[in-house]
């Protein structure tokens, strides 16, 4: 068969997919219960809440400017002019606040794994420039202890939504979290730091694979940016060509 009519017997297959589904499970808001048009859309009274991340912005890590001239040299904040970050891109669809947690939360801590597609489809499309270049998608890990408890990696959900739509791989087990860690919600940037370094590593069956990838992490909320430099400070060591990270959520103002 000719692959444009595989493809479109595949979009075709898809949309009546979701069509089943849609009347089966009519489409509700992400945020509240109010009937919306397709599946994973926001309401038209919840959607002024969202706080989409677009320029001005750190061209490096992502992190939302109030006006351009907050910006430094090369289009950076001054954070990533004082210290450059491991990774070389961060880019988030929202930012880190009241609004986004009602949707994060409850994908991390509450078992409501069907937000993980209608997140993963947003952050296909904040992420398309990261996309665009990638070889691998890789999830940031959870401790085993912490995996068993959840029964899911959060990271992972959302990888396999944003790899199916931009075509690029996901290797969810491809990082290891070889220590636990605390909460890190009440810590500083220096203190998350202090308390991730050493707990990432490469899966040793998955080496090989990194040598001259271009990866994007894939994680719910960038916080201070600590989880992301370990995450990409490994895998650049392993031989990974450059590492960008995309997120959910960003948090406007990392903290000092």
């Amino acid at each position: 068969m000719p692959r444009s009519a595989d493809t479109w017997l595949g979009r075709f297959g898809g949309a009546v997919a979701r069509g089943a589904i849609d009347v089966l499970l009519p489409p509700r808001c992400l945020a509240c219960e109010t009937p919306v048009e397709r599946q994973g859309l926001l309401c038209a009274e919840c959607f002024p809440r969202y706080r989409f991340i677009t320029a001005p912005m750190c061209a490096r890590c992502g992190v939302p400017f109030a006006h351009s001239g907050e910006a430094g040299p090369d289009g950076l904040c001054a954070a990533c002019l004082a210290h450059p970050p491991e990774f070389g891109r961060a880019r988030a669809v929202w930012r880190y606040d009241a609004a986004s947690r009602d949707v994060i939360l409850p994908l991390k801590h509450a078992d409501r794994t069907e937000l993980a597609p209608a997140l993963g489809r947003l952050m296909a499309t904040a992420g398309r420039e990261l996309l665009d270049g990638a070889d691998l998608l890789v999830p940031v890990p959870l401790h085993y202890r912490r995996l068993v408890a959840r029964r899911y990696n959060q990271a992972a959900l959302l990888a396999r939504t944003v790899g199916r739509i931009a075509g690029v791989p996901v290797v969810p087990d491809l990082l290891r979290r070889v220590r636990a860690t605390p909460s890190l919600g009440e810590l500083g940037a220096a203190e998350r730091v202090a308390v991730l370094a050493g707990t990432i590593a490469v899966a040793s069956r998955h080496r090989a694979r990194l040598a001259g990838q271009r990866v994007v992490l894939i994680d719910d909320v960038l916080t201070s940016g600590a989880t992301a430099n370990e995450c990409a400070g490994v895998l650049l060591k392993a031989g990974a060509a450059a590492v960008d990270v995309l997120a959910v959520a960003r948090v406007p103002l990392p903290r000092a």
